[in-house]
């Protein structure tokens, strides 16, 4: 069954059950009160009659003086102790009521009794009769207008139930449509997606603020995000196979060199395999920083604990100044203890220090500073620089700065970008075209190096 549909039947079902409910308790309840009420009356009655039968009591007590209390739609009864009848007058049409049995009855009674489908009041009182013996004197009063009454109620009841149901199904039915409508929207969108292979969004004009329209914009912010993550991925794979191309280029052209005229010549078999090796292991380097940027931060392996910056930067400076014969200048005046990731900082190091070493000749400058809740270090150079317009787009997977495009991959920064969100690091990069670049690290403080006074 469809949503809208079954919407529809459950909203009405409850509906219904909820407007026979409310139409059996408010008919049940009205029929409890008026007939308690008329068994009041007749009670009363009977206790009137009581009383004047009391002040006769010393007179011959006859049929016919009983006859003036005979109600006009009931009867009077008394019976004896043994069961028996001594007295019954019926007043209108109530002679059926003289063929029923009434017991005995010691004590005062009244309750609704039926006979014949017709309800009767019926009233119970011992009295003393004229021969001293103890009886019981019966009143019992047709019921039937008041049972007329409440057959009307039920029609009037019914009537009003069917008649509330019209409006209530139409207004299900509307409900139904109201919340279906831009879910088949959605579903129709999500199709003409998969049909076409286009993004589109939610065309949805309703004007409250309702979950139904949180929920198209939220369909429709989703689209955005996809669309943007799509364009993002077909220009990755667009680049990676670019960058991919190359070296696969250039291993297929010595290789065939190779096969051709390798053997004969000893300068071109060297020749060709150093250039194998070298656009391998440029091949291996970008697929190492690929896979690196493919793993989510839960990926990462991040092990934190307390170490000695200080130390890890004179021995990562050491290392890179030894690697790439290029001079870095350490400003680092204390030591400072924080907890973080020591690879994971090195490599972040590295990253910086190595776009440092291809954009500038001079050499390279690495500060530290302290603030109350950040550690900073800064790698500075002094080279080429880039305009705001590139300096907005660094951070994205292989992209390159113009002037940069003989070396690197464009992944360094994206893959910095990686390292310091898992180290819970924030950067920032500024720079000014012909004057250098500077890349800055804001490490949050650790608790220790409070603890130690640095």
């Amino acid at each position: 069954m469809k949503l809208g549909n079954r919407i529809q039947v459950y909203t009405t079902g409850l509906f219904v059950i909820l407007l026979v409910l409310i139409s059996a308790a408010v008919y049940f309840s009205f029929s409890k009160i008026v007939y308690d009420s008329d068994v009041d009356q007749t009670r009363v009655e009977a206790e009137r009659i009581v009383t004047g039968i009391n002040e006769r009591s010393g007179d011959s007590l006859s049929a016919d003086v009983l006859r003036a209390y005979v109600p006009a739609n009931g009867m009077i009864r008394l019976v004896l102790p043994d069961g028996t009848s001594e007295v019954s007058l019926t007043g209108g049409n109530q002679e059926n009521l003289i063929e029923q049995a009434y017991p005995y009855e010691a004590g005062e009674k009244a309750e609704v009794r039926s006979y014949e489908g017709v309800p009767y009041a019926f009233v119970s009182i011992p009295i003393v009769w004229t021969n001293g013996e103890v009886v019981s004197f019966q009143l019992t009063r047709s019921l039937e207008a008041t049972a007329q009454n409440l057959s009307i109620l039920r029609i009037v009841l019914v009537t009003v139930a069917v008649l509330a149901m019209i409006p209530f199904f139409l207004s299900s039915r509307l409900l139904s449509r109201l919340i279906v409508t831009p879910i088949h929207s959605l579903i129709h969108t999500m199709q003409q997606i998969r049909g076409s292979g286009q993004f589109k969004k939610i065309s949805y004009e309703g004007k409250s603020k309702d979950e139904l329209a949180q929920m198209a914009d939220t369909f429709n912010t989703m689209i955005d995000q996809l669309e943007d993550i799509y364009q993002k991925q077909e220009q990755f794979v667009s680049n990676a196979s670019h960058e991919l191309k190359t070296p696969l280029t250039v291993i297929e052209s010595y290789a065939s060199l190779l096969k051709r005229r390798g053997k004969q010549e000893e300068e071109l078999f060297q020749e060709s395999v150093e250039a194998i090796h070298s656009e391998a292991k440029r091949m291996r380097e970008l697929t190492e920083q690929l896979l690196l940027l493919a793993r989510k931060e839960e990926h990462w392996d991040v092990q934190f604990e307390s170490i000695d910056l200080s130390r890890l930067l004179q021995t990562t400076v050491a290392s890179f100044e030894k690697a790439y014969q290029r001079k870095v200048e350490l400003r680092c005046t204390q030591a400072i203890h924080l907890t973080t990731d020591e690879q994971k900082l090195k490599q972040l190091l590295y990253i910086f220090m190595d776009n440092a070493r291809k954009y500038s000749e001079e050499p390279i400058e690495v500060n530290v500073e302290k603030t109350e809740n950040h550690v900073v270090i800064r790698v500075m150079d002094r080279g080429i620089g880039m305009s705001q317009k590139d300096l907005e787009k660094v951070f994205d997977r292989f992209y390159q700065v113009d002037e940069s495009r003989t070396e690197g991959y464009g992944l360094g920064l994206s893959l910095a970008k990686e390292l310091a969100h898992a180290l819970r690091a924030d950067l920032q990069l500024s720079s000014e075209k012909g004057s250098g670049t500077t890349a800055t690290i804001l490490l949050p403080r650790s608790e220790d190096s409070h603890l130690q006074g640095v």
